[in-house]
C-alpha cells in the first residue's frame, strides 16, 4: 500500500462513541507543534518512558509525522493539550512465508491514562483501527504488546514468538564452520546506508518482519543522540562476503561493575545470508572479558546452540508472544503466502466483528502457490490468487491447476473420485492469526480445544500446509 494514511477520515463511530462519554476523538495534524508534542509526551508517560529531552522531542517528530496519530482529549483536565490515550498506525508489509509480504497495517503507542479507565476508549480506538485497516485495504493488522490480554478481543492472536538467550562465554566453544567472508569493527554512523539495504534482505527472508520505517536505523545505530553515553557504549559490527559486500550487521554493548567481566547485550542483529549470521553470532559469543551474551528479540529457532560443542552454553531465559497479528481479509492473507504442501483445505472461520468470516476453500498447488475461493452470497464464488490483494475472479487454468496439485496431494498422486466433504476446520479468526505465519501448528490448536477438524487427515493436511520453513520472528518492536 502506498498512500497518505491520514488522508483516512477520522472514524465517525469512534468520535460519537467518545463524544457520548464527554471526550474528544481527534487525528493529531503533524504540522501543529503544540498538538503533536502534547501527543508524544502522553505516549512516554503512558509506557513509563522519562520526559522527552530536546533531541528525543525531535527525533519523535520526525518519526510520528509519518504516522497517523489520534489523541483522546478530556478538556476538564488540568494539561488539556496532552491526551489521556494515544494510538498511532501506519500502513507496511508483513513478510510472510515463501520470501512474499501481504498489505499490512501497523498499530502502535496504545496508551490509556489510568485516571480514565472503564470508559470504552480503548474499544473506540482499537475497533476504529480495524475499520481504518479495512479502509486501507490492509489484508492484516498487527502489532506487539505489552499487555497479553487485551487485545484477544478485537481478534488479534499472538503469531510470532521471541526469546532471550544467554551464552556462558566460559563453554563457548565455537565448532560451526567458517565463513568466506570477514567481520569488521565499524563506527556505527558509517553503518547507516549498508544497514538499511541489509535490513531490506533481512526482512524479506523472514516470516513475520515488518518493513523498516525511516528513522528506526538511527535508533538501533546510536545515532538519535550520538552523544550520550548510550550511544556513546554501542559497538557495531558488520559481515561482508567473500566480494567485500555487506550482507549482515550488529550492534552490542557490555554492561559491567568496573574491572569485573560483563555481559555483551544485544537486540540487533540483522542478517541477509545464513554465512552472515553465523560469523556474527561468533564474533558476539568470542569476547574476551565478559561472562556471557545476552540476546533479546531472538527468533524461536534461533541456530547457534548447534554452533557450539556445548549446546547447553545456550540458556533460553524468557519466551514472549511478541507479535501479534489479526486477519482483516481472509481471502487475500491466505493467498498472498507461499503453502508446505499442496492440497485442498476448507476454513469455516467465525469472527465475532465480522471482518473475516466465512468459509473459505483454499487450493494450494506443489509450487506453494493457493487460489482461495470465498461465497460471494449469490451462488458464485470469488477467488483470491497468491499475489491478489483482494477477491477477484481467479483464472480458470490458475484453479484448475491448483484442484488437480490438491486432487493428486489426497490421493498419493494417483487419480481419485473427489471425496463428497473436503477437508475442513472450524475456528476462529484468531486462531488462523495464529496458524497464519507457521508459528502454530493447526493439530496443537485442535489438542487445546481451539479448532475442529472434520477428520484427522484434516489435521495433517493443515499441518503440512501451514507450515513455514523459517520460524516466525520479529526482532523489533514498533
Amino acid at each position: 500500500m502506498s498512500f497518505e494514511p491520514r488522508s483516512i477520515p477520522v472514524d465517525p463511530e469512534a468520535q460519537s462513541a467518545l463524544t457520548a462519554k464527554g471526550l474528544e476523538y481527534r487525528l493529531i495534524d503533524a504540522g501543529d507543534l503544540a498538538a503533536l508534542d502534547g501527543w508524544i509526551d502522553a505516549d512516554h508517560r503512558g509506557f513509563h518512558h522519562a520526559r522527552p529531552r530536546e533531541v528525543t522531542r525531535e527525533y519523535e517528530r520526525r518519526v510520528m509525522g509519518e504516522r497517523r496519530l489520534h489523541g483522546v482529549f478530556d478538556a476538564a483536565v488540568p494539561d488539556p493539550l496532552v491526551p489521556v490515550a494515544t494510538v498511532s498506525s501506519w500502513p507496511t508489509g508483513l513478510s510472510v512465508p515463501g520470501g512474499r509480504s501481504v498489505d499490512g497495517w501497523a498499530v502502535s503507542s496504545v496508551t490509556v491514562s489510568p485516571t480514565h479507565r472503564r470508559r470504552g476508549i480503548a474499544r473506540a480506538m482499537m475497533e476504529a483501527e480495524l475499520r481504518s485497516a479495512k479502509h486501507a485495504g490492509a489484508a492484516v493488522a498487527m502489532l506487539t504488546v505489552t499487555e497479553a490480554t487485551i487485545y484477544g478481543r478485537y481478534g488479534y492472536a499472538p503469531a510470532a514468538r521471541a526469546t532471550t538467550l544467554e551464552i556462558d562465554r566460559r563453554r563457548a566453544r565455537w565448532i560451526g564452520p567458517t565463513a568466506p567472508g570477514r567481520v569488521h569493527f565499524v563506527e556505527p554512523a558509517s553503518l547507516r546506508d549498508a544497514a538499511a539495504a541489509i535490513s531490506r534482505r533481512a526482512v524479506s527472508r523472514t516470516p513475520g518482519e515488518i518493513d523498516r520505517w525511516a528513522g528506526l536505523l538511527d535508533r538501533m545505530l546510536g545515532l538519535v543522540d550520538p552523544e550520550s553515553d548510550a550511544s556513546r557504549a554501542l559497538r557495531a559490527i558488520r559481515y561482508d562476503d567473500e566480494h567485500g559486500q555487506p550482507q549482515g550487521f550488529a550492534t552490542f554493548r557490555v554492561t559491567r561493575e568496573p574491572n569485573e567481566p560483563g555481559w555483551a547485550e544485544f537486540d540487533v542483529l540483522a542478517a541477509a545470508t545464513d554465512d552472515a549470521e553465523r560469523s556474527l553470532w561468533r564474533v558476539l559469543v568470542e569476547q574476551d572479558f565478559v561472562s556471557g551474551v545476552r540476546g533479546r528479540l531472538r527468533s524461536a529457532d534461533e541456530p547457534i546452540e548447534w554452533l557450539l560443542e556445548d549446546p547447553r552454553a545456550v540458556s533460553v531465559r524468557e519466551t514472549s508472544d511478541h507479535l501479534w497479528v489479526r486477519i482483516v481479509d481472509a481471502a487475500a492473507a491466505l493467498g498472498a503466502r507461499r503453502y508446505g504442501a499442496a492440497g485442498e483445505l476448507v476454513l469455516d472461520i467465525d469472527d465475532p466483528l465480522g471482518y473475516a468470516s466465512g468459509r473459505y476453500t483454499l487450493l494450494a498447488s506443489a509450487d506453494g502457490r493457493a487460489v482461495v475461493h470465498v461465497p460471494r452470497g449469490d451462488g458464485q464464488p470469488d477467488a483470491a490468487g497468491a499475489n491478489s490483494t483482494t477477491a477477484s475472479a481467479a483464472p480458470k487454468r490458475e484453479r484448475s491447476r491448483a484442484r488437480a496439485a490438491a486432487g493428486a496431494e489426497a490421493s498419493g498422486s494417483r487419480p481419485a473420485a473427489r471425496a463428497a466433504e473436503p477437508r475442513s476446520l472450524q475456528l476462529d479468526v484468531r486462531d488462523l492469526a495464529s496458524i497464519y505465519l507457521g508459528g502454530v501448528r493447526p493439530s496443537v490448536l485442535a489438542r487445546a480445544g481451539r479448532i475442529t477438524a472434520s477428520s484427522n487427515g484434516a489435521l495433517e493436511l493443515a499441518d503440512r500446509m501451514f507450515a513455514s520453513t523459517r520460524a516466525p520472528h520479529l526482532s523489533i518492536w514498533f
